[in-house]
């Protein structure tokens, strides 16, 4: 009976640190270049970026924005879900009713006037977000609380 309230005890920390580190966020990267394709180097651009579920031209689940600093490469590296919120909670889409695409949109001049724009789907690693609410871990779960 010892052994088993012990082993009741380790899976509830392990569980806890596991749920504790799945950031709500994931990264993102992009090469800027401005309408007459030179590198936009070393400046603030604005960017807006939506999540779609659907297709790709979906209904937004989630926007943000976005100010970040090019480099010397143009290149700019954000966190999907660290930006200033528009619209929905990146830490509350339901990953199961994907597919999804993300939608970036980029003034390249710092503003919210969006000249540049793509989309593509997400693929493999997003969907990693749902293993946190799989049906796996809910019965490891009621496991835990039913002494087995």
């Amino acid at each position: 009976m010892k052994n088993k309230i012990v082993l009741v005890i380790i899976c509830i920390i392990c569980f806890s640190v596991l749920n504790a580190q799945m950031p709500n966020k994931m990264s993102y990267q992009a090469v800027v270049r401005n309408a007459g394709n030179q590198l936009v180097v070393n400046q603030n651009v604005g960017m807006r970026i939506s999540i779609l579920q659907g297709s790709i031209s979906g209904t937004a689940v989630f926007v943000e924005t976005h100010s970040p600093l090019t480099n010397l490469n143009g290149l700019v590296t954000l966190e999907v879900g660290g930006g200033n919120p528009v619209t929905g909670t990146f830490a509350t889409i339901n990953w199961t009713n994907g597919p999804y695409f993300i939608k970036t949109e980029t003034d390249p001049l710092g503003g919210s006037t969006y000249t540049i724009s793509g989309t593509s789907q997400l693929l493999s690693v997003p969907y990693a977000m749902h293993s946190k609410t799989s049906d796996d871990a809910k019965r490891a779960k009621s496991l835990m609380y039913s002494g087995f």
